[in-house]
């Protein structure tokens, strides 16, 4: 069952159509990866998916809802996190703050406390860490740190923009694994990567972007085996 349909999506910055008619799904318990060079439209189709960016056409369901023309905050109490690209926490606000702000929809105070044990246990770092200023940790924490931030709104689909970006191969062997347990616990993943190899390697399904359409889609080993992905995304 498809927990997630986008259906035909059109978006334009001014008179540019950045997405021309794109249709995909991501089905509940699934990782769903989105790949393709910079400029491609991966960010775009996240920040319409997401109510960052207004569609000029199509629809977008969400769990049974049609959420085109919902705002983003009402997006995340419907039960979809975002992670952006650049990881954008709070920097002068400690871990423990970040995290708090990531539970601004929930009103039930155990079941909060509760989330948060769950993420320091996932992310014993961030324990460590709680009250440092977020500023202050490395990329990869702050990676952590935006992805525990997420988790804390108790989502069924998390939207992971560009996990990776600037962090060590350490950090991003890390992070991948994170996301792998994040899906076994239950949550749905859907994924825009620029490093194709790893999102491939952990995703069930996958779609191929190319400027604003999508020109290729199926499952991720049989796209990692691809001649034109490969010659395209997966050369070292």
């Amino acid at each position: 069952m498809a927990i997630l349909e986008v259906n035909n999506l059109e978006v334009y910055y001014g008179v540019i159509k950045a997405l021309k008619d794109i249709s995909f799904e991501v089905k509940e318990g699934e990782i769903v990866a989105l790949i393709g060079a910079n400029g491609a439209g991966k960010t775009t189709t996240l920040h319409t998916i997401t109510g960052l960016i207004k569609a000029a056409s199509g629809t977008i369901q969400f769990d049974g809802h049609d959420i085109t023309k919902i705002r983003g905050d009402k997006i995340v109490g419907m039960g979809m996190a975002h992670v952006p690209e650049g990881r954008r926490v709070f920097a002068a606000l400690t871990v423990y703050e970040n995290l708090k702000l990531g539970a601004y929809t929930r009103r039930d105070k155990n079941e909060i406390e509760e989330t948060l044990q769950m993420i320091y246990k996932r992310f014993p770092r961030l324990l460590e860490r709680k009250n440092q200023p977020a500023g202050t940790l490395s990329g990869g924490e702050q990676q952590m740190l935006a992805m525990g931030r997420a988790l804390m709104s108790h989502p069924k689909v998390i939207v992971l923009d560009e996990p990776s970006m600037g962090l060590s191969p350490i950090y991003v062997n890390e992070i991948f694994d994170i996301i792998q347990e994040i899906n076994k616990s239950g949550t749905t993943v859907l994924l825009v990567e620029q490093n194709a190899k790893k999102a491939l390697s952990i995703a069930n399904r996958a779609y191929v972007l190319e400027t604003g359409a999508i020109v290729l889609s199926g499952d991720a080993n049989e796209l990692m085996n691809n001649d034109s992905v490969k010659k395209a995304y997966l050369s070292e």
